[in-house]
């Protein structure tokens, strides 16, 4: 293409640029454009962004091969969304609701963003902060620029324009916009668009956003920016991100190795958004506006994705902020007046996407490590997710007829081959999904218990560790597979494992296929090895999956089972229920197996190019699995204090931690075929098994690698 030629290579390219200047920092190692070019489904935009804040944004295109903009953003509400207004600019007049630019030369960073727009007529740059940001727009000829909502109204006051625009529901954002030079025009094309026109060859732009009232956005605008200065506000964007960032150091791996870690990591601050606004804050979970107390309310947070890797990240390095965030899902709790917790929280509301109850799971993690909670609303929060809403997919609806036969039987039951869907609790897309459900409650019911322990509720946390053990139910003793029964307790019979029925497997698993499922037991992984067989055939059943072959052509196996890529064998990287799978083989006697793995889907599937991010991102869903796993150990069990060690990629890594301690993961002799650990001290003192407590990395010290290239059996 005629556009972007070189920025495949920015990150090396600014990289290269800052050694000549100064010395390279973790933010120059950031690269937002790996990942923008999705594998099936959806990219990883390169998002513009202060960490957790409120304003995020991207260059709104298809993807990294568009070849138009589609206006310039002002706002990203729910991630992955467009934004909820559009900026054009134009040296002509402009006479559409927003104007399609072609686009060159784009530098992009985590905090701006330049662009040459309409054939090289007009220069561009962008720069935030938490709740404003400024454009600036160079030109040979006069500028016009233009304000647009797509869904409410726009207008104009003797300081500048507003607008609004609905989200969902009853959720409306905001916008303030202010000019440095004054307009010789100003027009309202529409109750939807406003264009101002200039003398000027360049216009300097300046505004806030708000969840709350137009008047909040200018409230923002003027507490955040005081002047037009583009320059100073990319200067703070990024020494906020390097500060942030600089949290962890590493020495040694490649330049590639440190490029794809850091912006992992930057990844991994992009959910959720902070909607406290001068201490008020919007909540789409009573349509009102509430008082923080001092206590910062945060939402847009996937959590079936993030409960897995990106909250036990935040619960090491952001101890506050995962405090913070805790606290808001128990008000929404309280807000939604069902007392349910949440578990797709979004800026307009719980969308209760996706299964089971894991908010569940982030609660008894922070508890097992010790985070301020409320246990007693947890609890009960918890209690009342469970047991009255619906474990159906994709369903807020009350509890119905599936799930009273689960807490009686102990699974939810699948449908026969031809059998006639009738609780009307069940999305008629997302079907059942019996047997991804009944696991993930399991370990639901498992966090639910460390929960009432902590409450000091035996009996019902005896209740529920007696639940916890009905992953048991399904398990097939001739496959060793989690297999769907009907309600008469049968296994329903012709599954194939590798290609189970519906799209996306969902008549009985859930994106992945049944060789994904098979390992979804985070809670008792003994439990599950004894299953199987023991040590032996664990580790001989795994292996198997990373042999096998997909078993048809990749063609009719994506059309089926999109989620399901980055595989390695039927094993799929680009799926979060996989990311706990390559550690396994530490729970049965094979540690070097899981540093294999580790490697192997680190250096295949997470790379330093734009398609290489293996699946939907989510928001930190996968990239927190990058951090954990480059630094060498990993959260298998949000919900015991404890991480299975992998293999470092780097020599040194420093960790300075939400406590203010350092841990320090030194790796002796890591390389690319150094993958294996021949030896390991916490502290000078030996180490026999391949686990480290939440509390021995807490108290600070160093944890000491031996590697060597060869197996250590």
């Amino acid at each position: 293409m005629k556009y972007r030629s070189a920025i495949a290579i920015i990150s090396a390219l600014t990289i290269a640029s800052a050694s000549c200047t100064r010395d390279i920092e973790p933010v120059d190692y950031v690269n937002p454009y790996i990942g923008n070019i999705s594998h099936l489904l959806v990219p990883t935009f390169p998002t513009v962004q202060l960490p957790n804040s409120l304003l995020r944004v991207y260059p709104e295109r298809a993807d990294y091969t568009s070849e138009y903009l589609n206006g310039l953003p002002v706002i990203v509400t729910n991630h992955r969304e467009k934004s909820a207004f559009k900026i054009s600019v134009s040296n002509q007049d402009i006479d559409v609701p927003v104007v399609q630019l072609s686009y060159d030369n784009e530098q992009l960073t985590p905090y701006s963003f330049r662009e040459v727009l309409s054939d090289g007529a007009i220069d561009a740059r962008y720069a935030l902060s938490h709740q404003s940001a400024m454009y600036e727009f160079s030109s040979e000829k006069p500028v016009n620029i233009s304000l647009t909502s797509l869904n409410g109204q726009v207008g104009a006051d003797a300081d500048g324009v507003w607008g609004e625009q609905t989200v969902a529901g009853t959720t409306k954002v905001f916008v303030y916009l202010q000019t440095q030079q004054k307009p010789v025009k100003c027009a309202l094309m529409s109750d939807r668009q406003v264009v101002l026109g200039f003398a000027e060859t360049k216009v300097n732009v300046r505004y806030g956003v708000s969840f709350i009232s137009v008047d909040q956005a200018k409230a923002n605008l003027d507490r955040e920016l005081h002047d037009y200065d583009i320059d100073a506000l990319e200067k703070a964007g990024r020494e906020l991100w390097n500060k942030t960032l600089s949290r962890i150091k590493v020495s040694g791996g490649t330049e590639d190795q440190k490029t794809v870690f850091y912006t992992s990591y930057y990844r991994t601050f992009e959910r959720p958004v902070c909607m406290s606004e001068d201490g008020r804050y919007w909540s789409a979970f009573d349509g009102s506006v509430h008082e923080d107390g001092g206590v910062p309310f945060y939402t847009d947070d996937w959590i079936w994705d993030t409960y897995r890797a990106a909250h036990p990240l935040r619960v090491l390095m952001d101890r506050d902020i995962e405090e913070s965030i805790l606290a808001s899902f128990l008000r929404m709790a309280e807000q939604m007046g069902n007392g349910w917790m949440p578990t797709f929280p979004e800026v307009s509301g719980d969308s209760r996407r996706m299964n089971s109850n894991h908010t569940i799971a982030t609660f008894a993690d922070a508890i097992a490590k010790g985070l301020d909670v409320d246990v007693d609303a947890a609890c009960q929060a918890s209690y009342k997710a469970l047991r009255e809403k619906t474990l159906a997919p994709w369903s807020g609806m009350p509890a119905s007829g599936i799930d009273s036969f689960f807490w009686e039987k102990g699974y939810i039951p699948a449908l026969k081959e031809g059998e006639v869907e009738t609780d009307p609790a069940v999305h008629s897309f997302e079907k059942r999904q019996p047997v991804a459900v009944s696991l993930g409650t399991a370990y639901d019911s498992w966090c639910m218990a460390r929960i009432a322990e902590a409450a000091g509720d035996d009996s019902l946390a005896v209740y529920f560790d007696d639940r916890s053990q009905n992953y048991r139910k399904l398990f097939n003793h001739e496959t060793l597979f989690f297999h769907p029964k009907d309600s008469d307790g049968n296994f329903i019979e012709g599954i194939d494992y590798d290609f189970p029925g519906g799209l996306g497997a969902r008549e009985y698993y859930d994106e992945n296929n049944a060789w994904v499922y098979r390992w979804d037991v985070q809670h008792d992984i003994p439990g599950l090895i004894d299953l199987m067989g023991g040590d032996e055939n664990f580790c001989k059943e795994l292996d198997r999956m990373f042999a096998k072959p997909l078993g048809r052509g990749k063609y009719s196996f994506y059309a089926k089972l999109p989620d399901h890529t980055g595989n390695v064998g039927q094993f799929s990287m680009a799926n979060e229920p996989s990311l706990h799978v390559p550690y396994l083989y530490d729970y049965a006697g094979a540690p070097w197996k899981t540093q294999k793995r580790i490697r192997q889907m680190l250096s295949t599937w997470f790379r330093n190019d734009l398609m290489g991010v293996p699946g939907d991102e989510d928001g930190g869903g996968l990239t927190s699995f990058v951090v954990f796993s480059s630094l060498g150990f990993y959260p298998v069990t949000p919900g015991k204090a404890e991480y299975a060690i992998g293999s470092p990629l780097f020599t040194d890594a420093s960790i300075s931690l939400t406590n203010g301690n350092t841990f320090r993961v030194v790796a002796n002799g890591a390389s690319e075929t150094n993958k294996y650990i021949k030896s390991m001290k916490l502290n000078g003192k030996p180490l026999t098994k391949p686990f480290i407590s939440h509390d021995d990395i807490m108290a600070g010290g160093t944890l000491e690698l031996q590697m060597t290239d060869r197996p250590v059996l």
